[in-house]
């Protein structure tokens, strides 16, 4: 498994890059085999050290921890530690999902955007927003919010299940899907009361 180990303005040692690669290697070896690859990230905020994993386990399936903590050996066992809980929550599932490489099918793709919220009034004119068009080689919505960043973005279909361990596993607010039971697009997400919401358009009213 390839892991780059990085730190945003600040020295990691030798030994704590060792640490953390061996660490991961066997976080990857119990659940997947070989996971394909891990990035982490240490940085500073105000008197503690962050760390933050991205573990990229097979297509299709990323887990991620965050950890905090006085020192930078701890703040990774607390980001590590998050991502083994979450492992034992979905063990079986995981580990099947690993193996398995997510699922044969090729998952579908689509086009994410990356919106920038617009400063214009409600008195922007339509030369405004074309100036502004003119000077990007992607899209403006209107002058409310502006694209700055596109990028592909896989669909895959999966059953509500094992969407919601992907959503958890991947520490996102969101997971767009097409449900395997009903072949609609779905989507996950995370509600303000801590639950997770689901809008499945399958389910038409009468």
């Amino acid at each position: 498994m390839h892991i780059s180990v990085a730190g945003k303005q600040i020295a990691l040692s030798d030994a704590l890059k060792h640490r953390v690669s061996a660490h991961l290697d066997r976080i990857s070896e119990k659940y997947f085999g070989q996971a394909m690859e891990a990035r982490v990230t240490f940085s500073r905020a105000r008197s503690f050290f962050t760390c933050d994993i991205n573990l990229h386990a097979t297509r299709g399936l990323t887990l991620r921890g965050e950890g905090e903590a006085a020192d930078a050996h701890s703040a990774f066992d607390d980001a590590a530690e998050h991502i083994a809980s979450r492992l034992r929550r979905y063990h079986r599932k995981a580990t099947k999902h690993g193996h398995q490489k997510a699922r044969q099918q090729v998952p579908e793709v689509g086009r994410g955007y990356v919106l920038r919220p617009g400063m214009a009034s409600l008195s922007t004119t339509e030369d405004d927003v074309a100036t502004e068009d003119e000077d990007s080689a992607l899209p403006v919505t209107g002058p409310y919010a502006t694209i700055i960043a596109e990028h592909p973005t896989e669909i895959p279909t999966l059953s509500v299940s094992e969407a919601v361990m992907r959503l958890d596993l991947a520490d996102c607010q969101i997971q767009l899907f097409r449900n395997s039971k009903t072949e609609t697009i779905n989507v996950l997400y995370r509600r303000p009361d801590g639950n997770i919401g689901w809008l499945d358009p399958s389910l038409r009213p009468n």
